[in-house]
């Protein structure tokens, strides 16, 4: 893990990429720049231009200068969050919000935004051997050898966060896994995130992968910007066709405030492993205002999201 602490620039490029850690089964473990306004060139990858994004809407991150609105005491706080609003950019809260962590699934979202920018709609994904070799939690169910329809495959990915379905994803949008690990990378670099860097499509292994609160508020709203996924994260649980015996897949959600019914969540991402701790990216609206948190190794995501949110309101009036 990088012990640098990096410099976030005020201006943090919202890419809007042509892109909870629930768990449907488990095996044990093996093993900011500034960014222009308007539109912008095709992103160049070692594999050729990434699918540009439909619009670009940057979006200053208000770090400096203000005191927070949101003023409140945690007994066991996370090590990192944020509070703020995904609109404007209004920081309502923060602690250490450029601290650069291990994220775990977290880094799902941006393997989303790749593979959405890579693979059209409608496409078919492989189910490889390798996707079936994975480990910590999975779809668990994906047929060897068939193709998979991409938004099962997707919702695979963000609901119960099927590292399987991580890895057949990235195969089927770039044909190996260090190729797929380049573009993510890439796209980091595209949309001026200062402090993330990714080794794995999964985020199963923390080695190399990790970000900050500040960037992983900026993918958030990537993700809701984009509508394929923004339909996917916000479902508690999903019964989609899919080629095995019964021909239906059934998947949930693990994300605390989807599953407890917290009004107007948007959902997002939640993830976990040792060294990661409890992660949570969530997203909810409420009348006019849409506010994101972000939470890292926290010792209760759900429980210190909805404190942080109920406050957030209170204070946009």
């Amino acid at each position: 893990m990088v012990r640098a602490r990096p410099t976030l620039c005020a201006l943090l490029a919202l890419a809007a990429g042509a892109a909870g850690c629930g768990t449907a089964s488990t095996r044990p473990a093996g093993g900011a720049g500034s960014a222009p306004a308007g539109p912008r060139p095709p992103l160049q990858t070692a594999n050729g231009p990434l699918a540009p994004a439909a619009a670009t809407s940057p979006l200053t991150l208000q770090l400096g200068g203000v005191p927070d609105a949101v003023q409140i005491r945690f007994g066991r706080p996370p090590r990192s969050g944020l509070l703020f609003d995904l609109d404007t950019g209004r920081v309502l809260w923060r602690k250490d919000p450029t601290r650069v962590l291990p994220i775990a699934s977290l880094t799902k979202m941006m393997t989303a935004l790749v593979v959405v920018a890579r693979v059209p709609d409608g496409a078919k994904v492989k189910v490889t051997k390798e996707a079936l070799a994975y480990q910590g939690s999975g779809v668990g169910v994906l047929p060897k050898g068939k193709s998979v329809g991409l938004s099962a495959m997707l919702h695979g990915l963000l609901l119960p966060s099927g590292n399987d379905a991580a890895i057949a994803l990235a195969q089927r949008a770039d044909g190996t896994l260090p190729r797929f690990v380049a573009d993510m990378n890439a796209r980091t670099t595209a949309m001026g995130l200062s402090c993330t860097h990714y080794s794995s499509p999964s985020g199963f292994t923390d080695r190399g992968n990790h970000s900050c609160a500040a960037d992983l508020a900026v993918e958030a709203r990537a993700v809701l910007d984009q509508p394929r996924l923004a339909r996917i994260v916000r479902r508690r649980q999903a019964v989609l066709p899919f080629p095995i015996k019964g021909g239906k897949l059934y998947l949930y959600n693990n994300n605390p405030l989807l599953r407890m019914r917290y009004p107007g969540t948007l959902g997002i991402k939640t993830g976990f492993t040792d060294a990661a701790g409890r992660c949570l990216v969530a997203a909810v609206r409420r009348g006019d205002h849409r506010l994101g948190v972000v939470l890292l190794h926290s010792p209760d995501p759900g429980g210190q999201a909805v404190k942080l949110l109920d406050r957030g309101f209170r204070a946009l009036g």
